[in-house]
């Protein structure tokens, strides 16, 4: 009887809601003088408000008509390419050059769990300029009549795998929340049936793969609660005269109160605002208010069987993670998993899914390789930023992609020539011997290390010719962050040349303002010792926004403790004409070896004399 309640409460307020409306207007009308005095603008301020608390708020629309590629706005267009009762699957067609090579295609699965696709909607944005997009786009339980049938959380991971297989191979699947449990079973799925249309890779963002983990309100509730407490308490049927009557569902408004009552101060403290924007006439932060809510308040109904099989299994009995979770009647073994990569992201934050709750699949999924595993911990994001916000933009996006292009195998860059790290180890040693037999090649040197050598104080003393050791290889924790918006590169993830901060152990000294001499010595001195930055040193440098500029490139996560080892550091310093050792991607790369000469100081003997006083 609550959802015939409140239906029954919407309808009976529904006079004084046109009213409001009515007020909002008249106050706000250019030719009533009482609008452009503090007093109307109150009124109005006072109508809207009212209006909009008490309204009931349809599906929004996506609202993406154009995006940036390589520099140039192209119109998109999001088309329905399959269908199902409770699902569409959504088609973002960018409308790109005949010449635009192919990018990576990404299957967005959107969380069922009260609000709609469109909730995704940054994220989509982020992804476009650098990707082909699909989303899953289901449809609200009280729309769908009774004659269409039941959907279970084993159809849901039936939807999953249609999709998948409506898309083909080489596909990249982003779960976001909810559905990194549905996705991770209908991987499994696929992987145990040797499915060639499984994905590349998979991407789980602040899912519930073990809620025994840092458990959240939600995950305590469930628990102290039972499914009995739900199934008597939270199953209601569908008031007509709505396309789902008489349906079992767990209603929408029920899943909104639950989520505003966990954040309730911050939500009264919200309107508060955004009434004083609407008095003080600050039209921005009014519109922020408004595009927020108007996607925050949308919200739908769930199927009863679907959401009570999804409390009992993640939840309450944590069948996942204890090996125990069926799939049609069949047990669903995440270590079958081998062929899709995984990379999981979480906020430090985040009051829904704990810290560690989605890490904890790269424990379960221990089929998959190292080098296709990876971990990603967002700072200062809660659950909403793992996967919208400037951060996300910024930070994780170009990880997503990143970790695309280095798996994919039928994109653009895909398709170039991979150097062997054999390969690469002998261009490196030819390039470094190259630089000191070459006269030429080392007065270059010379003068480009002269533009950035620190000047040197007139009584220091000049350092002697050091001989190069032999090389002494540095590993470094696999990371890719090559650029997803630059030419594609010829490796699945190249690396940055890394700046040459001061050594630790000496004093910064101020560089000079004139470039040193370049006289060349009389044998080559050795070069300044090498720092290599860890990845957590590149992200701040290589993440940049990602809004209407080209995205810039990003280190993908670190790798998580408890599925490797933590994050090796330079235990060497590495010395001149010394290779550094990249690995990625199960091989290893090694960059342009260390120049072995080193600057003159513009006070070394040859030239103090000639200097003028």
């Amino acid at each position: 009887m609550l959802y015939h309640f409140y239906e029954w409460n919407h309808a009976a307020i529904a006079p004084l809601r046109a009213f409001a409306d009515a007020a909002k207007m008249f106050y706000q009308h250019p030719l009533n003088p009482i609008a452009h005095t503090e007093a109307g603008r109150t009124f109005a301020a006072m109508a809207e408000v009212f209006e909009r608390s008490t309204r009931v708020y349809g599906k929004p629309e996506f609202g993406i008509h154009e995006t940036v590629v390589n520099g140039v706005r192209v119109p998109v267009v999001d088309k329905p390419v399959w269908q199902k009762p409770f699902a569409r699957l959504l088609h973002f067609e960018r409308q790109l050059p005949e010449k635009h090579k192919a990018d990576p295609r990404f299957l967005i699965v959107a969380p069922m769990s009260g609000h709609y696709a469109t909730l995704l909607r940054g994220t989509v944005e982020a992804l476009l300029p650098y990707a082909d997009v699909y989303i899953a786009d289901w449809e609200d339980a009280r729309t769908v009549p009774l004659a269409m049938g039941s959907f279970d959380l084993d159809d849901y991971v039936d939807y999953v795998i249609e999709m998948l297989h409506f898309l083909g191979p080489d596909t990249h699947v982003m779960a976001v929340c909810q559905p990194a449990v549905p996705v991770l079973m209908a991987v499994a799925v696929m992987e145990a049936q040797d499915d060639p249309c499984h994905p590349a890779t998979m991407t789980l963002m602040g899912g519930p793969i073990d809620t025994r983990i840092n458990p959240t309100v939600v995950n305590k509730l469930a628990m102290d609660k039972g499914i009995g407490w739900f199934r008597d308490n939270v199953i209601m049927k569908v008031p007509f005269p709505h396309a789902g009557f008489l349906r079992d569902v767990y209603p929408g408004f029920l899943q909104l109160s639950g989520f505003m009552s966990m954040n309730l101060d911050r939500h009264v403290d919200a309107h508060k605002e955004f009434f004083g924007h609407l008095v003080k006439d600050d039209g921005d932060s009014a519109e922020k208010h408004r595009e927020f809510y108007d996607e925050y308040m949308a919200v739908m109904d769930l199927t009863a069987e679907f959401y009570l099989q999804t409390v009992e299994t993640v939840f309450i009995t944590h069948a996942l993670p204890k090996g125990e979770m069926m799939h049609r009647g069949n047990r669903v073994d995440l270590t079958a998993i081998k062929r899709t990569a995984l990379l999981t992201v979480e906020g430090e934050n985040d009051d829904i899914s704990g810290v560690g709750q989605t890490q904890a699949a790269q424990t379960l999924c221990t089929g998959i390789p190292e080098e296709m595993r990876v971990h990603y911990l967002q700072p200062k994001v809660g659950h909403y930023g793992v996967f919208n916000g400037s951060r996300y933009r910024a930070e994780i996006a170009p990880r997503i992609v990143d970790f695309a292009l280095t798996h994919g195998t039928t994109h653009a860059a895909a398709a170039l020539p991979k150097k062997s790290a054999a390969s690469l180890a002998r261009s490196a040693e030819i390039a470094a011997s190259e630089s000191v037999e070459d006269p030429m090649a080392m007065s270059r040197d010379v003068k480009a290390q002269s533009r950035t050598a620190p000047a040197s104080r007139a009584d220091e003393p000049v350092a002697a010719p050091a001989e190069t050791p032999a090389a002494s290889p540095v590993s470094i924790e696999k990371t890719a962050v090559a650029n997803p918006v630059a030419a594609p590169a010829k490796l699945p993830a190249t690396v940055a040349k890394p700046r040459k901060p001061a050594m630790a152990t000496t004093k910064p000294t101020i560089p000079s303002a004139k470039p040193a001499s370049a006289a060349a010595p009389d044998k080559p001195k050795a070069a300044p010792p090498v720092a290599v930055a860890t990845p957590a040193a590149v992200a701040p440098i290589a993440a940049a926004p990602v809004d209407a500029a080209p995205m810039a490139a990003g280190p993908v996560a670190a790798k998580p403790a408890a599925v490797a080892p933590a994050a090796p550091t330079l235990t060497e310093t590495p010395s001149a004409g010394t290779p550094l050792v990249l690995e990625t991607g199960g091989s290893k790369v090694l960059t342009a070896a260390a120049r072995t000469t080193k600057v003159p100081s513009r006070t070394s003997p040859s030239s103090r004399g000639r200097r003028k006083p």
